[in-house]
């Protein structure tokens, strides 16, 4: 059994060096990439606040497909180029949206979602998946989470 948690006064780097930390002694020695992309998104949620949202997108044959999350329901699949989501795993940048509904194409899974901060998994030079974090707190995301969650996603990205 795991039990990781954050220092209750972490915040910034290092929350976010914790939640690396964390995350690869969560994974070392899994080969499922599904199974650790669950234990991921559930550390996400338990060390990043103000989220409504945390998960995975799958690139699967040229589309994001849902994969592991903590959260509503969401969208089962998303066309490269469209939503925040499909920008970053188009593209390959990180996208840190402080209002998702003056983001032009917005795909609202969940009406509450105010903010969202997507990070591509990339490896072997390819985006395999994205990270996608909503919060129902407008500007919830910055840089500094931005910087966390690419930090992440690299740590993870060959256990994925």
């Amino acid at each position: 059994m795991f039990d990781f948690a954050p220092e209750t006064d972490a915040a910034g780097p290092q929350l976010y060096d914790s939640l690396v930390e964390a995350a690869r002694a969560l994974v070392a020695g899994e080969r499922d990439g599904i199974a650790n992309m669950a234990n991921i998104a559930a550390l996400i949620w338990q060390f990043v606040p103000d989220l409504n949202w945390a998960g995975f997108y799958r690139l699967i044959d040229g589309e994001l497909v849902l994969g592991p999350f903590i959260g509503k329901p969401a969208c089962l699949r998303i066309a490269l180029g469209s939503g925040v989501c499909g920008t970053a795993a188009r593209s390959g940048e990180t996208q840190c949206i402080a209002d998702v509904h003056a983001f032009p194409g917005h795909i609202a899974c969940d009406a509450a979602s105010r903010s969202e901060l997507v990070v591509p998994v990339v490896r072997d030079g390819a985006v395999i998946a994205v990270i996608d974090l909503d919060s129902p707190a407008p500007g919830r995301f910055d840089a500094e989470d931005a910087r966390g969650i690419e930090a992440l996603a690299m740590a993870v990205a060959e256990a994925i």
